[in-house]
């Protein structure tokens, strides 16, 4: 899978309150639940929205966030929405990365869901570029003012999101059931983790909707996270400051309940790599567990009650993979059907067969690139372990075909 690591924390702002006299989310026509289809787009849960009664949009659902976010200026401005203060976020050392607006009173519908009076954090540009790099048009995040609200359910298999009233919901007797943590408006679970066959803890871990990696961990937290020696050195995600470095090993497993995933992959941000984002917390952790290992299991959030209901799907017993690839790509042009090689991992298949950062992707195994999504294409490079790929690509306007077996280098 691309290693698309959504930071997209939630700033501490000091919002306006808004004159509406009804304000959030509600189901509409006076119903208890509502499903929703979602898409699922690198293990991230995306909806359509209408801003304002106006403008067609698509969002991420994202545990991580607290206000939602747009993040291109260009959408609000359409709708001439005001903005109340303008805010430049920035990175290490104060170096000023980004800027953001806040807008208030903003209407945020989803299908059978109204929603009035909302904050908005407007980035000035898509600096974490989201479309490109998922391949479909996302324009922003929605978060906390959601899972508030409702009891939440993601059923990544069938591709629905199920919204329900707390006082109605009742989780289904093959759920299992197990206590959340609710701080500073994201959702935690204290979970075993067996680092290695002598080496286990209990970890507090972020529940993120809104990371498409599987397990994270950051080893300045405790002394029993140790990055294991055997390792790939990566881009490990992307942030407002840039990519992401850090090392990717295993551990041997990681408990959901009486669920155990096995070899699992975890990530390991190098020192100070991820601290220019807007997933800041003030809440301690160990690291988080993104969709990659949610999408194995139908989810349920319920933050009112601090409860976390979980039921595996057809995906639970599917294999951990690094990227077989090692091939990072960006989908570009109107379109999103150019598709431009943005990394090439060291000592990975792609690289050894001569693919360079910059090169476009002309086809994969005989199919034209521009007939397929990124999905499609990041499918056809990730297949399994040993698999021939013959790719073409295109580099100063010089066409060259490639070929490359695809390899888990741990």
């Amino acid at each position: 899978m691309t290693r698309l690591l959504l930071i997209c924390f939630s700033l501490f702002l000091f919002l306006e309150k808004s004159n509406c006299q009804t304000l959030g989310f509600a189901i509409a026509n006076g119903k208890k639940r509502v499903e929703i289809p979602i898409e699922i787009q690198n293990n991230l849960v995306v909806v359509p929205v209408i801003l304002n009664d106006m403008l067609p949009l698509k969002f991420i659902v994202d545990t991580g966030v607290r206000t939602a976010i747009l993040t291109q200026k260009a959408f609000s401005d359409i709708l001439q929405l005001p903005y109340s203060r303008k805010y430049s976020i920035s990175g290490p050392g104060g170096e000023k990365l980004i800027e953001a607006y806040v807008t208030n009173n903003v209407s945020i519908a989803l299908p059978g869901v109204t929603g009035k009076g909302h904050a908005l954090l407007v980035l000035e540009e898509d600096y974490l570029e989201l479309r490109n790099f998922l391949g479909t048009d996302v324009h922003g995040i929605l978060g906390y003012e959601l899972f508030s609200r409702f009891i939440v359910t993601l059923n990544y298999s069938r591709k629905v999101m199920t919204l329900t009233l707390p006082e109605k919901f009742r989780p289904g007797k093959r759920f299992q059931e197990l206590p959340m943590l609710v701080e500073d408006t994201k959702p935690f679970i204290l979970t075993s983790l067996n680092l290695t066959a002598s080496n286990s803890m209990t970890a507090k871990l972020l529940m993120d909707t809104g990371a498409s990696h599987g397990l994270l961990l950051e080893p300045s937290t405790d002394e029993r996270i140790v990055v294991p020696l055997n390792t790939v050195s990566a881009v490990i995600g992307r942030g407002l400051g840039g990519i992401i470095t850090g090392k990717t090993g295993r551990i041997e497993s990681l408990k959901l309940g009486t669920y155990t995933l096995n070899n699992v992959l975890a990530n390991f941000p190098d020192p100070n790599s991820y601290m220019d984002t807007l997933k800041s917390t003030l809440t301690f952790r160990h690291g988080t567990i993104g969709g990659e290992i949610l999408s194995r299991f139908t989810a349920i959030f319920n933050f009112p009650q601090g409860k976390f209901y979980l039921r595996k799907n057809s995906e639970f017993k599917k294999k951990f993979y690094l990227n077989l690839s090692g091939i990072d790509l960006k989908a570009k042009g109107s379109g999103l059907n150019t598709f431009e090689v943005s990394e090439v991992r060291k000592l990975s298949p792609a690289e050894k067969a001569g693919i360079l950062s910059g090169d476009l992707v002309i086809s994969v195994n005989g199919i034209q690139s521009k007939d397929l999504h990124l999905n499609e294409i990041n499918a056809l490079l990730n297949i399994k372990p040993g698999r021939k790929v013959s790719i073409v690509i295109e580099r100063n306007a010089i066409r060259y075909q490639l070929a490359f077996r695809l390899e888990s280098q741990i």
